[in-house]
């Protein structure tokens, strides 16, 4: 009996009407599992949760956003063999590597513990005659990622974890080859105590799916999107959306990282 993988939105399993995919084990050659390929649709339903629940978590303190991080750390550490376990199965990895995989997140997580001291904004003074300079550090909104297939416990957690941190929300859209542990991430994160709705995970496939995350994460309702793949890739995620509606798109290519910041795709080709 095959199991089935579904989304994770507003805080619980969410079941798609839409299609499926395999999911395999690699170890073995066979198909272990369905997982539900998401719509517009269903974007949209993380993004709204996401909406509602954000402002609140922008409005708490990082002293208790910081506690939450802690509890997840601890929860990935006490299921540290479930989630080794669980990427090997998908992936295809050895259990070593598997919980380096993890490991590697975590210490991102770590990091994102410490989110009240590098949340603290700077004050000059005298910085021109009668002017005082201050900054401030605000959540930006709502994130969105597209995660790859290579590294799915690390490159989610290196997404997620400083952006819940600095009070945002976030929707992960993970590799739909090795699903599972982005699912269980998101589910250790409620029973560390995030509100739902601030993260939420969509699945989908390459061929159909990025094009729909995309646009449905425009300006006017995500703040941030992220992509973690070759230069390519990079390029479809901008091509994605409709020039006037870029605003920030990150993309860390296999062997170097860029930030564009284009109106239009023609722009971030050159």
């Amino acid at each position: 009996m095959l199991r089935d993988i579904d989304h994770f939105i507003a805080g619980e399993a969410y079941q798609s009407s839409g299609r499926t995919g395999d999911v395999f084990d690699p170890n073995r050659g066979e198909v272990q599992a369905k997982v539900k390929l998401g719509t517009a649709a269903d974007l949209q339903k993380a993004v709204d949760a996401a909406k509602a629940a954000q402002p609140g978590w922008a409005a708490t303190n990082p002293q208790r956003r910081a506690r939450i991080m802690f509890r997840f750390r601890e929860l990935v550490e006490a299921h540290m063999d479930e989630l080794a376990e669980l990427l090997s199965s998908e992936h295809g990895k050895v259990i070593a590597d598997s919980r380096g995989d993890v490991m590697r997140g975590l210490e991102v997580i770590e990091y994102a513990c410490g989110i009240p001291q590098a949340l603290k904004g700077e004050y000059t003074v005298g910085a021109g005659p009668g002017i005082d300079v201050y900054s401030m550090r605000q959540p930006l909104g709502i994130g969105a990622g597209i995660t790859p297939f290579n590294f799915p416990a690390m490159i989610p957690m290196w997404m997620f974890g400083p952006a819940i941190a600095c009070g945002n929300a976030f929707i992960v859209k993970p590799s739909e080859r090795d699903p599972s542990v982005p699912v269980r991430l998101a589910e250790l994160m409620k029973e560390a105590g995030l509100p739902d709705g601030l993260l939420s995970v969509v699945h989908g496939d390459s061929r159909r799916s990025r094009r729909a995350t995309i646009r449905a994460c425009s300006p006017h309702q995500v703040s941030r999107n992220l992509a973690v793949g070759s230069c390519p890739r990079a390029r479809a995620t901008l091509a994605a959306v409709r020039p006037s509606r870029v605003r920030i798109v990150s993309s860390a290519p296999r062997r170097r990282s860029r930030v564009a910041r284009a109106r239009s795709p023609r722009a971030a080709a050159r």
